[in-house]
């Protein structure tokens, strides 16, 4: 498996990253166990999650999903084979990116986990009312401490970006290794026109999130009935327009080009992107999985890429 650097950082991980966000939520503790073996036997490494995951379930308080890696941890013994990324500022007890609260945080994470580092601890949001350097500042402490060995930044706008990286080159602060913005087939125009230039001018590696659209680049939504077979029906159904079906059928076209799937597609035209270094994919059962890892060897060639483009531009 080729790795790729995150960023600046000397962190490198493979093309495709594992979401924990379905941990303790519509994955139980013996699915999530499997998924995280089935993912890092077949050479991934770059598990991301959240303190907040999964608190928006009835009855839960976060942190369920940063417990149950952590039990993975403890059980299969393959810290050294993986990458820890986790985050801060939306957990309702924890929230915002004080230095006070960040250091509250982190040993709620760090022992959740069972681990003594985390390799990425990101800015869950951002957080207008600190200031940037105090945030940086809280950063660097954890990293001199052995605690953090790099820092990323998660749904930030461009300006916000810029602005926290020339304030960690003015004062000699770490900066943000890693970016994660949503971006995928159907939701381009965003990232692309002012956060893409930002990345790529600074090297800041891109960790992009909702890379199937919520489900909907699977294909499996077509039509108004299918939205009415899922619960997450719902979400995707803002997709379910003309420019989504002709996005659905670029991808059938490519799927059978290459013999893939149209969600292996959508995940191989995202790795190929400049800038992105590793889409987050989600899944809750070991055959879908399977299939989404795919992704990361299939090669497309200029033809589909020029469809896909066309399709989504």
């Amino acid at each position: 498996m080729i790795k790729r650097r995150l960023g600046r950082s000397a962190l490198e991980t493979a093309p495709i990253a594992l979401g924990g966000n379905v941990f303790g939520w519509t994955a139980d503790e013996a699915a999530s166990f499997a998924l995280l073996d089935v993912f890092v036997d077949a050479g991934f490494n770059l598990i991301d999650t959240a303190d907040g995951y999964s608190s928006w379930v009835a009855g839960h308080q976060g942190g369920e999903s940063e417990t149950i890696i952590g039990k993975w941890l403890a059980r299969s013994g393959k810290r050294d084979k993986v990458l820890i990324a986790t985050k801060v500022a939306k957990l309702a007890r924890r929230p915002g990116l004080s230095a006070a609260n960040i250091a509250l945080a982190v040993e709620d994470s760090l022992r959740r986990l069972r681990v003594d580092t985390i390799d990425l601890y990101q800015s869950h949001q951002d957080d207008p009312a600190t200031p940037i350097e105090e945030t940086l500042g809280a950063y660097a402490k954890l990293i001199e401490q052995g605690k953090v060995r790099a820092i990323g930044a998660s749904n930030f706008t461009a300006a916000r970006l810029a602005e926290s990286l020339a304030v960690a080159k003015k004062y000699n602060l770490p900066r943000y290794e890693t970016l994660q913005p949503e971006y995928n087939l159907v939701a381009r125009a965003g990232y692309e026109a002012e956060l893409e230039p930002l990345v790529r001018r600074e090297n800041v590696g891109v960790i992009s999130y909702y890379g199937l659209a919520s489900g909907f680049l699977t294909g499996k939504y077509r039509s108004q009935a299918d939205l009415a077979k899922s619960a997450r029906g719902q979400g995707v159904r803002k997709h379910l327009d003309a420019r989504g079906l002709r996005i659905l059928a670029a991808l059938d076209e490519v799927a059978l080009r290459r013999s893939a799937t149209p969600a292996q597609v959508a995940l191989a035209w995202l790795i190929a992107r400049p800038g992105i270094t590793a889409p987050i994919v989600s899944a809750t059962s070991v055959g879908q999985l399977e299939e989404i890892l795919v992704a990361a060897r299939l090669q497309l060639a200029a033809e589909d890429t020029a469809a896909l483009n066309a399709a989504s531009g």
